[in-house]
């Protein structure tokens, strides 16, 4: 201890216990190599380092900064710290908010008023280890404290003299030394020093050394601490936690918005288990009593490939894009032509970022001349009508286009299976479901239970389906009328609701992609198979860029389907491929699995992935690690189920 602590009612405790108290005392050097092997302690006086007192042998050497106040709230809302001479420390200044500082936050605790709590912490401390607490002494009058004289320490003399060895950041390596330096090269601002020295950059933002920094750059400059002031105090106080970092999944509500479709209760009601998606809860799967998740996802599933299954699909972006300009508009936005698309007709689309990756895609309707229907993925709904706005304001103002974001207009049910025409004919009676008056992509208007509604066949599982959109606040009373359907048919299983685990599965079957899932950023339409989608005879946003040498390597990364050899081990998402079964790590690795399930409908495990050149190494075998064993899997067709798409099209 540095100071001379002589009336202190602990140190006959502690010395009667047999711990060494070394008073007016400092430590000037450690020694040792990964570890702290020993300390040297030499007497402290009037500043300088007297005689050696003593070597000890250590592997812990634990350093007090002294007190200071919390001022991070304090000088977010623009309030200034400023310098007590007599704490020796930083306080709050006058405030700028509607904010007030009290406590330790105010600078009570940093030593005048609360050196005095702090020793009765010290004796708390005491007695955890087994010592005998005297009684604590009279509190003293503010300012008067015996035996706990202030005094600034901020660097403890050095035999060298350089501070070269004196850590003031212990994360960034941040010495003595370097703060002089900093100094001597005309860097007399504190937030240069900063930027100079890395000081306070760490994972503790300055919690450990800043203060210390701050003083010694005072000292190099001949100037007081509160001239040189700090630096900007930015959020968070508290380090950011993993939990924040993944995201929703920590098990507690969040600040945050919760989306629910208007179908929401009647899944509550069913005992569905959510997922979140963006902000949005959408039903995974609906367990019945005694079924755990694969059990009932296997079960909704077979529901769809053979007889009749619905699914809240509501969640979907869905944006209008209308004007004398909306075609031209859409040719520009994606990368397939829009002129020759007629009313009624629906379009798949793929939508590529100024650098040929895909970004997004969806089904685009033609509801007029001038007028579209467009779908998003369910998380990128703003942000994709965010890239569509900043196009029309920035480089084509001229665009006769206006946006109109409709995602929480529809609610849309989605009814799926060889059964599903049945269903749509009596949930929408005055319309013709026959397969040549309402083929396979196109859109009729009529009413769904006696809702108006829009009724869209395309698919996403790869049977025969329907989705159909009411407008939102009649989005139970249609989603119940296809239930009351299935009873009414007499169907054998009825109408079964799925979620969105069944659906990840039956799209997987069919090799269609989810953006976000199966693309990372990285990806271009060529990557995923999808070159027919790609007009030659227009240009469109990305186009340029795909002709990059390096997009055209054919040893990119492909989509791929991926196949179990074992049939039975079904591979986590995210696995890293190898060519060897064997291999010592690190190694090369040649892409990952980026959707993996078991197929109820074709009783073996089946996968999605990335592979280099993949799509010329069909039959070959590659291999993912599964709980420590490697797992070899075949490269084939990513579409494992009804290739010509025939059952979507009856």
């Amino acid at each position: 201890d540095s100071r001379a602590r002589a009336d202190n009612p602990m140190l006959d405790e502690l010395r009667a216990r047999g711990v060494g108290v070394k008073q007016g005392c400092v430590v000037s050097c450690a020694h040792g190599g990964r570890r702290v092997r020993s300390v040297d302690v030499y007497r402290y006086e009037d500043g300088a380092l007297g005689a050696a007192q003593d070597a000890i042998r250590c592997d812990l050497l634990a350093v007090s900064g002294g007190y200071s106040p919390a001022l991070h709230l304090h000088a977010q809302s623009g309030g200034r710290p400023v310098y007590d001479d007599a704490l020796h420390c930083f306080v709050p200044g006058e405030t700028r908010q509607a904010q007030r500082s009290v406590g330790g936050a105010r600078g009570r605790y940093a030593l005048r008023d609360c050196l005095r709590e702090g020793h009765e912490a010290g004796l708390r401390a005491a007695r955890d280890c087994g010592f005998t607490a005297p009684p604590a002494p009279a509190p003293a009058a503010e300012g008067d404290l015996p035996g706990y004289a202030a005094e600034a320490l901020w660097l403890v003399p050095s035999r060298s003299g350089n501070g070269s060895g004196q850590f003031v950041d212990y994360q960034n390596d941040t010495t003595a030394a370097d703060v002089a330096l900093a100094a001597r090269e005309g860097y007399d601002s504190i937030e240069h020093l900063k930027r100079y020295t890395a000081l306070g950059f760490g994972t503790d933002q300055g919690k450990l050394g800043n203060v210390n920094g701050m003083a010694l750059l005072a000292r190099a400059l001949h100037r007081s601490p509160g001239e040189i002031g700090t630096t900007t105090f930015r959020p968070n106080y508290t380090p950011v936690t993993f939990g924040a970092i993944a995201a929703r999944e920590v098990g507690a509500e969040l600040f945050d918005p919760v989306r629910k479709t208007p179908m929401h209760a009647w899944h509550v009601e069913r005992g569905a288990r959510f997922e979140n998606v963006g902000q949005w809860k959408r039903p995974w799967y609906y367990p019945r009593a005694g079924e755990d998740m694969r059990e009932a996802v296997t079960r909704e599933c077979l529901a769809v490939r053979n007889g009749v299954g619905v699914l809240d699909a509501t969640t979907l972006g869905k944006i209008e894009v209308c004007g004398p300009d909306a075609v031209a508009f859409l040719n520009l936005i994606y990368t397939n032509a829009w002129d020759r698309l007629g009313v009624g007709r629906c379009r798949y689309g793929l939508m590529l970022g100024e650098d040929g990756m895909v970004m997004d895609d969806g089904v685009a309707t033609r509801l007029g001349e001038d007028r579209f229907h467009v779908t998003t993925t369910t998380g990128g709904a703003a942000r994709v009508l965010a890239w569509m706005e900043r196009w029309l304001q920035t480089e084509w103002p001229w665009m006769k286009v206006y946006l109109t974001s409709v995602t929480d207009r529809w609610a849309v049910i989605s009814v799926a299976g060889p059964e599903a025409r049945r269903v749509l004919e009596r949930v929408c009676p005055e319309l013709d479901f026959d397969a040549d008056a309402f083929p396979f992509m196109s859109m009729r208007e009529g009413r769904a239970a006696g809702v108006r509604a829009r009724i869209f066949r395309v698919s996403f599982s790869g049977e025969s389906a329907y989705e159909i959109n009411v407008p939102a606040d009649y989005g139970r009373h249609a989603w119940e009328a296809a239930f009351e359907a299935g009873d009414e048919l007499r169907l054998k299983h009825g109408v079964t609701p799925y979620g969105t685990e069944a659906m990840h599965v039956l799209r997987a079957e069919k090799g269609f992609i989810i953006v976000g899932q199966d693309t990372d950023g990285s990806l271009t339409p060529l990557d995923l198979g999808m070159q027919r989608m790609l007009s030659k005879t227009k240009d469109f946003l990305g186009r340029r860029s795909l002709a990059r040498a390096d997009c055209v390597r054919e040893d990119r990364k492909q989509l791929v389907g991926l196949k179990s050899r074992d049939g039975e081990t079904v591979v986590a998402e995210g696995a890293q491929l190898v060519d060897a079964p064997v291999v010592e790590t690190p190694a090369p690795m040649i892409g990952h699995v980026t959707s993996s399930y078991m197929s109820a409908t074709l009783g073996h495990p089946i996968a999605l992935g990335l592979v280099k050149g993949g799509r010329n190494r069909m039959g070959d075998a590659v291999y993912a690690d599964a709980g420590g064993e490697s797992v070899a899997l075949e490269i084939v067709s990513p579409v494992f189920y009804d290739p010509e798409g025939e059952r979507m099209r009856r």
